[in-house]
């Protein structure tokens, strides 16, 4: 990334100014641009006096797929549709060596019992209720593989905080609702989060998060359980529980909690969900989330009705109930 002008200097053929929106701050804080001792400024690049003037309040680090920390269990583009289960992604190497470490190099290999992106729990062997998830190997396996998502994790936030010092950093998990009521939680297994019925997966991820001061945003804050059990009822779906559990398990570890929403959203219903997990009105602690960002922009939000309700959910989020 260059972060100077491109012209006027010896040998220079073309002429690249600095961005158009850096040039209209410069002309109404020219302070912003070196200046000599007859008062010309100069807008070859911005002065160093303004290195730590900048106004980023918070900086979204990547860690995986659409910038979620998960393993791109559920990809389109391989035929997934929900609400397939997914698949487990290999790192054989890595694999094999915790297999060796453990003492049992025949488990150095993926469940062959899993099925396919499309299955459902009850299909698999692996996922079904009393299924080898919650056997010795499958403790192992998920052990493993839901580890090195939390390595990967603290391993780039690490770097983060070095390169983006005194700038508070946030990381997106994917809310991963559907086959939430049922026992082995398959879809979020295969993205890396192990949170089976029986065991709480976000408090080793909430942990990472602390370690480095990152704060957690969360999706799908919009759904309601009752819709997704009358659009897909097939797919035992509790997005209002997975979101329960999620913000509990930040809030718990004292880490600022943010959210967005996965759906376009448009109606009363959503919104009002929305205003429901940003601040709980019943939390004796007053905890609340620290920013919400609505996704997206669209044509359809302009519309008159839809936009007359997102101005009434505005005024409600900055509102003090």
């Amino acid at each position: 990334m260059s972060f100077h002008e491109c012209g006027g200097n010896v040998g220079d053929d073309v002429c690249i100014p600095l961005p158009h929106w850096v040039s209209e701050i410069g002309r109404s804080n020219p302070d912003i641009f070196f200046t000599d001792r007859e008062g010309r400024r100069n807008p070859e690049c911005l002065t160093w006096g303004i290195d730590k003037k900048g106004v980023i309040s918070e900086i979204q680090v990547g860690l995986g797929p659409c910038g979620e920390l998960r393993y791109p269990s559920y990809p389109v583009k391989h035929g997934w549709r929900y609400p397939g289960i997914g698949e487990f992604q290999y790192m054989l190497k890595s694999l094999r060596k915790a297999a060796e470490v453990r003492g049992h190099v025949f488990w150095a290999k993926g469940p062959d019992n899993a099925g396919s992106y499309n299955s459902q729990p009850h299909e698999t062997g692996f996922f079904r209720d009393g299924g080898d998830y919650d056997s010795y190997y499958g403790r192992f396996f998920l052990g493993w593989y839901s580890e090195l998502l939390t390595d990967h994790a603290d391993r780039v936030l690490s770097l983060a905080n070095l390169a983006f010092e005194g700038t508070c950093i946030a990381a997106k998990v994917s809310g991963i609702h559907w086959w939430y009521k049922t026992a082995s939680h398959a879809a979020e297994l295969t993205a890396g989060f192990y949170n089976p019925c029986n065991r709480d997966g976000y408090t080793a991820i909430a942990a990472t998060l602390k370690k480095h001061d990152a704060a957690l945003n969360f999706t799908c804050v919009e759904l309601r359980t009752l819709d997704q059990h009358e659009d897909f009822p097939e797919a035992l779906a509790d997005p209002e529980g997975l979101v329960w559990q999620v913000l509990n398990a930040a809030w718990d570890a004292k880490i600022q909690v943010a959210s967005e929403n996965a759906l376009p959203c448009y109606d009363r219903e959503g919104y009002n969900k929305i205003l429901e997990n940003a601040k709980p009105y019943d939390d004796p602690d007053g905890r609340h989330l620290s920013a919400f960002t609505y996704l997206r922009l669209s044509p359809g939000l302009m519309e008159g009705h839809n936009f007359i309700e997102f101005e009434r959910f505005v005024k409600k989020m900055h509102g003090a109930h």
